[in-house]
């Protein structure tokens, strides 16, 4: 039988030193016993498992780190993929801590610089209540109500939905999701499935830490402003610039609940009637307008680390 004492230390040199490097890992296996080897094996499948399915809690560290899972939609990389540490992230800090104080907000930027990561990680914080220490915005005490909205079905179940909730799989006979988006597997109910559009997700519930479920549903500007009437919701996120119509409608639904309503885009479209709302006046870049308050955080502004792409951002982390 294995020493137990060897198996413990190649594992903590494996996760502490050699997680991305497989040539070191290599050189630490080659004189562990096969009965240690097949331990070691387990053990790692096993954690990858597991970090796989929680790719929330490896987002905006303390410190820059690097992935020890395989590959996932929010770490397609995979294996050595680097997590650098959120101070590298003001524009995505400044636009979580407006929320606390402002009911509208946009992060306007350019493609492939991280805001559906952003307002990914925000969707998972209001609808499982599971806040970070650091976290800087709003907070939901209860289960919420909420919408995710993309441009188009295909857009938002090949986009928004693989990158929330993951791959399309069957278990049991029943078809779900397989956990390994930002939302964590354990916090995920049993989908239901819009007709007419394959796999695309119409609601899902997600365990909020109270003990409740919060109530997620996805959305399409493509379905129109009918689709955005009648409910109520506390939280309700746009990740592409929403026709001006179906923009209303989803003020008009947080209304009465002191929701918040969010986007992240490019502004594909042009000078539209959203995008004039949220460029800076002559004041500044906040406007307080009376019954709607709202914040614009530009692109990225602050100093990159190294290996950032040319916007500024971390390459790890670009969107898809």
């Amino acid at each position: 039988m294995a020493n137990p004492a060897i198996t413990r230390q190649v594992l903590d040199r494996f996760y502490e030193e050699i997680a991305h490097d497989r040539e070191k890992l290599k050189a630490v296996l080659r004189p562990v016993p096969l009965d240690v080897k097949k331990l070691f094996i387990r053990a790692m499948n096993d954690n990858a498992a597991v970090k796989n399915r929680r790719c929330y809690y490896h987002l905006f560290p303390d410190e820059t780190k690097v992935w020890q899972g395989t590959r996932t939609q929010v770490f397609k990389r995979g294996l050595g993929e680097v997590i650098w540490a959120r101070r590298f992230y003001a524009q995505h800090l400044a636009f979580f801590a407006s929320g606390l104080r402002y009911r509208e907000r946009c992060f306007m930027a350019a493609n492939r610089v991280g805001k559906t990561i952003g307002g990914g990680y925000e969707d998972v914080a209001h609808a499982t209540g599971d806040y970070p220490k650091w976290w800087p915005g709003r907070r939901f005490t209860r289960p919420v109500s909420m919408w995710i909205c993309g441009r188009t079905n295909e857009t938002t179940r090949d986009i928004l939905q693989a990158k929330l909730f993951g791959k399309v799989v069957f278990r049991g006979g029943r078809k779900t999701v397989d956990g390994t988006g930002m939302f964590p597997a354990d916090s995920l109910g049993q989908p239901t499935w819009k007709s007419g559009v394959q796999d695309l997700i119409d609601t899902i519930p997600v365990l909020h830490k109270s003990g409740g479920w919060s109530d997620i549903g996805l959305k399409s500007y493509e379905q129109g402003r009918k689709a955005f009437e009648g409910t109520e919701k506390d939280v309700i996120h746009c990740d592409e610039e929403p026709p001006a119509e179906a923009y209303d409608e989803m003020l008009v639904r947080t209304t009465t609940t002191g929701g918040i309503v969010y986007l992240t885009f490019t502004p594909l479209d042009g000078y539209s009637t959203v995008v004039q709302s949220f460029l800076p006046k002559p004041d500044g870049m906040i406007e307080d307008d009376g019954e709607f308050e709202h914040v614009t955080v530009p692109w990225w502004a602050g100093r990159a680390p190294e290996g950032a792409d040319e916007d500024g951002f971390p390459e790890e982390h670009e969107e898809a």
